[in-house]
């Protein structure tokens, strides 16, 4: 009982949801005693289901989060039919057999009728019944402490994560002393080829003051949503959406090249200029991203990219503009700035 209190003490204290995603795994893992316990991430793309590790803890070990690898949203759903199964049924859990020969719980984290996330418990005896009641008293605490934390970190209009979020989720990044490390625990990588890094885009909604003058701010919300929703499924699921205040949007892709962030980019910039918006008609976006180095400030960082922003809006609107290219081109200057300047 002792040890059961410690860790709710632990999951309840904290404010971050990778944090909370490691103290769900490193409880579940001691007081079941499981080979391995893991939060799987649900992701839907093009209307086939995937999933993937968030956080993971193996016998012996330290929990730490996982992230991608690669671009890929993760596994097919269709390689764990049981979950599949639970999730299709709106199951509060589902036990199977792994090729390993070990069996394993998934018990989906519901938030109405939709599951993001599944706790996965990897056990060689399978589950008796106090060890499945125990379980499952702590997802629900996790569950209801996620909802809590995504209640504090997005924003009421569009969804989208907000501007602390951001501040908090950016502050990590550099902190962490290695621009490719984007969470502490995260294994090291090797890039082979094209250089990887992480990037900063800052979006902004081309004359959206007219937008709100000529058909009011009903209609000025409802282009402002469906952006949002425009930018959740351009972008992938491991990259971060903001909404950053007023029109303006920030997103932060993780592990990619230049070129394939530049096409990223410019693939959410062309849905916007296609779709069609109710009675506004078409709405278009400028973009200014910069790659984040550990030796820049949050501050520099944004700069850079809101640098890169205002040249896109200041020649034609409707285009995305990479900052290092338009100071190697000598279409911008490097301006200097102090750690408390704002930039927006």
């Amino acid at each position: 009982m002792d040890s059961l209190l410690r860790h709710m003490v632990d999951m309840t204290g904290h404010r971050d949801h990778t944090m909370l995603d490691i103290s769900v795994v490193s409880a579940v893992q001691e007081l079941s005693g499981a080979a391995q316990t893991r939060v799987l991430a649900i992701t839907t793309v093009c209307g086939q289901r995937f999933v993937r590790s968030r956080a993971c803890i193996r016998a012996g070990g330290v929990a730490c989060p996982e992230e991608p690898q690669d671009s890929s949203p993760g596994e097919p759903i269709a390689a764990f039919p049981e979950l599949a199964w639970s999730l299709d049924h709106h199951a509060s859990r589902a036990e199977g057999v792994g090729s390993d020969g070990l069996r394993r719980l998934w018990l989906p984290i519901w938030f109405g009728d939709k599951a993001s996330a599944c706790l996965e418990i990897t056990h060689a005896q399978g589950f008796n019944a106090d060890t499945v009641h125990m379980v499952s008293g702590i997802v629900s605490v996790y569950r209801n402490f996620q909802n809590l934390l995504d209640y504090s970190e997005r924003d009421s209009l569009t969804g989208l994560l907000n501007r602390k979020t951001f501040d908090d989720q950016l502050a990590r990044m550099l902190h962490a002393g290695d621009a490719e490390t984007l969470l502490p625990g995260q294994p090291e990588r090797r890039h082979h080829g094209l250089e990887e890094k992480q990037w900063l885009a800052v979006v902004d909604v081309d004359h959206f003051k007219l937008v709100n003058d000529r058909f009011g701010h009903l209609y000025g919300d409802e282009v402002l949503i469906l952006i949002a929703n425009l930018l959740q499924s351009s972008f992938r699921a491991q990259d971060r959406v903001f909404r950053f205040g007023g029109e303006e949007f920030v997103v932060l892709l993780r592990s990619t090249t230049l070129e394939n962030a530049r096409r990223i980019i410019d693939r959410f910039r062309s849905n916007v200029e296609s779709h069609e918006f109710p009675q506004v008609g078409q709405v278009t976006v400028s973009v200014g991203f910069t790659s984040i180095r550990a030796t820049d400030s949050p501050v520099v960082t944004l700069g850079h990219a809101d640098q890169a922003l205002y040249f896109a809006k200041a020649n034609g609107r409707n285009r995305a503009c990479h900052y290092d290219e338009l100071v190697a081109g000598g279409l911008l200057q490097t301006i200097a700035t102090n750690d408390t300047a704002e930039f927006f």
